[in-house]
């Protein structure tokens, strides 16, 4: 089958950095999907690990954490989906990527994809609407409905991924008064198409962007990229018994003794956790994703999709990864076919 991997980490210039290679057909496992990968997207993640997981000698790694395709054939045990269903997930951070005309995944962390999409389209949702909802109803521990209605939700790095999952998903399912933050005219508008209150400038201090918009303090916080550029001003930005989420890899410590004062919670999400440790919980990710397929299909949601790449092959990804690594990708970058 063809796929794209890479042998050695490279910058993302170089063109060994991601290379097209042949690789043997996988065999399902009791609870996989074996899928047709028609369309991927590709996140922070794929270049992270491009750059800093180095293979084997002579073992290609292949990279991918979401796709949307059709189950041709199932492992002896499954029972959520059948060979000819549509679907659309994340995959697992301990297994081969879905960068590849074939791929296995294992079906409780798989969704039924929204029939009112595209492959493209749905492709780009998976991982981070599995995120953005962990993020929000897991760790922030935000309700669902009227519950939140006055406390607020400041988003850093809102026209992101996970941000512009997370900014639908905050505005249509809960009360909060919705806070997103964009540097670039076309991403605040991309925020305030996908239903931010407000949109403020995180390349400004934090504490006057909200003065200017009239807010004091937030009740939560969710970074989702250069935490430890704007920790002290998230601590400032935050109520007492506020709570701070995020997802990013922060390239300094953070002192979290600064967060006893207020008494703020601290909460990471990682949405590989339940599939990386087996998780007895680990079919909420299937059922995540079915509710999130629903929601879209019934316009509550929409696609994240920002870029079209084309084509599934090397060349495209190293674009894509590219563009990942500048940090002006606005939405998702999806590609498609092989």
């Amino acid at each position: 089958m063809k796929a794209i991997a890479y042998y050695q980490s490279l910058p993302v210039d170089h063109p060994d950095a991601l290379q097209d290679v042949q690789l043997p057909e996988p065999t399902p496992g009791p609870r996989d999907l074996l899928v047709e990968v028609h369309a991927i997207s590709v996140n922070p993640v794929d270049t992270k690990i491009r750059l800093g997981v180095t293979p084997e000698p002579g073992t290609a790694k292949v990279l991918g954490w979401d796709a949307a395709g059709v189950v041709k054939a199932v492992g002896s045990e499954v029972s959520l989906f059948k060979a000819g269903d549509r679907v659309f997930y994340a995959g697992a951070l301990d297994r081969p990527g879905s960068n590849s005309e074939l791929h296995l995944v294992d079906e409780r962390i798989v969704g039924s994809m929204p029939q009112s999409l595209s492959f493209a389209e749905a492709a780009a949702l998976p991982l981070t609407a599995i995120t953005a909802w962990e993020l929000l109803f897991e760790r922030l521990q935000v309700r669902e409905g009227n519950a939140s209605a006055g406390q607020s939700l400041l988003i850093v790095g809102a026209a992101g991924g996970v941000g512009s999952i997370l900014t639908q998903l905050a505005r249509r399912l809960t009360g909060l008064t919705v806070i997103g933050t964009a540097s670039r005219p076309e991403t605040q508008a991309w925020v305030r198409e996908l239903g931010a209150h407000h949109v403020i400038d995180h390349s400004k201090p934090l504490s006057e962007e909200l003065a200017r918009i009239g807010v004091g303090q937030v009740t939560h916080v969710a970074s989702l990229t250069q935490t430890d550029q704007h920790f002290e001003q998230l601590i400032e930005a935050l109520q007492p018994q506020g709570r701070l989420a995020l997802i990013d890899d922060p390239l300094q410590p953070l002192d979290v003794m600064k967060l006893k004062r207020k008494s703020l919670s601290l909460h990471w999400e990682l949405m590989f956790t339940r599939s990386l440790y087996q998780t007895a919980d680990m079919i909420e990710q299937n059922r995540l994703l079915q509710r999130v397929s629903s929601l879209v299909d019934s316009g509550v949601l929409k696609t994240t999709l920002g870029e079209h790449y084309g084509r599934i092959d090397a060349a495209n990804l190293r674009r894509a990864h590219a563009l990942l690594e500048s940090g002006k990708a606005r939405g998702k970058i999806v590609l498609e076919g092989f």
